[in-house]
């Protein structure tokens, strides 16, 4: 056991880190050239370029499509945020965007890695309007419930929803589906999802080798194809351009045909009617 503890209701508690194993997180801080990972992580990462040499090019473009994504809610009057999978703080993070562009904007930040807590305890949360919730996607109700969301999310106003590269995490039997719906339940209308989701049918065999891969580091990495990943946003109107590999997604620069075909990963924004 590592030596980290965090603090819960007043008291210290010791967390096993298990930085023996590669972590989603910490393997997308390594490919965006961050410092806060583990040699496993860095050997996960290693060994999913050997499969897939463009996997820093994919991580950067989902950085950038989250920019945008938080800059468009902004424009849409959107002032709050939910950032699910949060990962390693990595300028400009969400509150570093929207605040950019309006003050007052609140953002809820969500990761399940402890070590993800300790930095972003540290570096998002001394910002004002932010706050930090250790919470695993799949308890919905612990995450909509929290005193840390409670705090700054009003319910009543519209929410940008961000679950950005992270449901290709989550395996079929958990029902991403049905965690979306959950979540976008719970806000009111006139809010937003936006997410990002490795496309399995946009690169095959990459996909289906990282996907194997991972499996053999105990990760779970789940392609899925456009038909799948769209039924996400049922119930909700998606706005143009549509869910689109996230160089497409309201580019601020021209996109090149050998930007779209490294980076096999879908992104799209829809609103709640």
């Amino acid at each position: 056991m590592d030596g980290l503890r965090l603090r819960t209701k007043g008291r210290l508690d010791p967390v096993d880190l298990r930085t023996d194993r590669p972590h989603p997180a910490r393997v997308y801080d390594y490919l965006l050239g961050g410092k806060d990972n583990f040699p496993a992580d860095r050997s996960a990462a290693e060994r999913g370029l050997g499969k897939a040499p463009g996997l820093r090019d994919l991580a950067r473009a989902n950085r950038a499509f989250l920019t945008r994504v938080v800059r468009a809610a902004v424009e849409a009057g959107v002032r709050q945020f939910i950032d699910l999978g949060t990962g390693i703080p990595t300028s400009p993070n969400v509150h570093e965007v929207a605040g950019g562009h309006t003050p007052g904007a609140r953002v809820v930040y969500v990761d399940n890695d402890p070590i993800v807590a300790t930095h972003a305890r540290a570096l998002l949360t001394s910002a004002g309007d932010t706050a930090f919730l250790l919470a695993d996607l799949r308890d919905t109700k612990a995450i909509l419930d929290s005193p840390e969301t409670r705090a700054l999310i009003d319910f009543d106003e519209p929410v940008a929803v961000l679950c950005v590269a992270l449901l290709h995490h989550i395996p079929d039997e958990a029902d991403p589906r049905g965690i979306i719906e959950r979540l976008t339940g719970a806000v009111a209308p006139g809010s937003l999802l936006a997410l990002s989701h490795l496309g399995a049918d946009l690169a095959p065999a990459q996909a289906a080798a990282i996907s194997a891969g991972a499996a053999q580091d105990g990760v779970t990495l789940i392609p899925r194809d456009r038909e799948t990943v769209s039924a996400l946003f049922t119930g909700l109107d998606v706005l143009e351009p549509g869910l689109v590999p996230v160089p497409l997604w309201r580019p601020d620069t021209p996109v090149w045909d050998d930007e779209v075909a490294r980076t096999w990963i879908y992104g799209g924004m829809a609103v709640k009617p």
